[in-house]
Formats: structure tokens, C-alpha cells, sequence
């Protein structure tokens, strides 16, 4: 579960990085493929959705794992 959150916050990060900066917009520029700049925001803002929920799941997942059991009631 700890490689699951590891890999979430890296994509979040870079996800989060390539939509509020022109980071991706550059690297496109630079390799040619500068046409789908239009397309970017359908995909980055898709993906940083999917990685924060992601995040989001690996965390809840860490936290009921490390919660002891509930007691149970004795049977009268």
C-alpha cells in the first residue's frame, strides 16, 4: 500500500505541474506536437482527477488498515 500512495502523490505532483505551468505546453513545442496543446486540458485536468482520488482511496485504505478491530459485543 506504501508503493500505491508513493506512485499517487508523484503523478498528482506531476500532473498538478504539467497543468498549472506551461511545462507540457514547452516539451510539445519542442518536439513538434504542438497542435494538441488544445487538448491538454482534457486529459491533464482528467488525470489530476483520477491521481487525487487515487491519493485519496491509498490514504482512507492506510487509515482503516492501522485502526484496531471493533470489540464485539458478547453474546448474552
Amino acid at each position: 500500500m506504501r508503493a500505491l500512495l508513493g506512485i499517487d502523490v508523484i503523478g498528482t505532483l506531476i500532473t498538478a505541474l504539467c497543468c498549472f505551468t506551461p511545462v507540457l505546453v514547452m516539451i510539445l513545442g519542442i518536439v513538434g506536437l504542438s497542435a494538441l496543446t488544445g487538448y491538454l486540458d482534457y486529459v491533464l485536468l482528467s488525470a489530476l482527477g483520477a491521481f487525487i482520488l487515487l491519493t485519496l482511496y491509498a490514504l482512507w485504505h492506510r487509515k482503516s488498515r492501522t485502526l484496531p478491530p471493533h470489540p464485539r459485543k458478547p453474546i448474552p
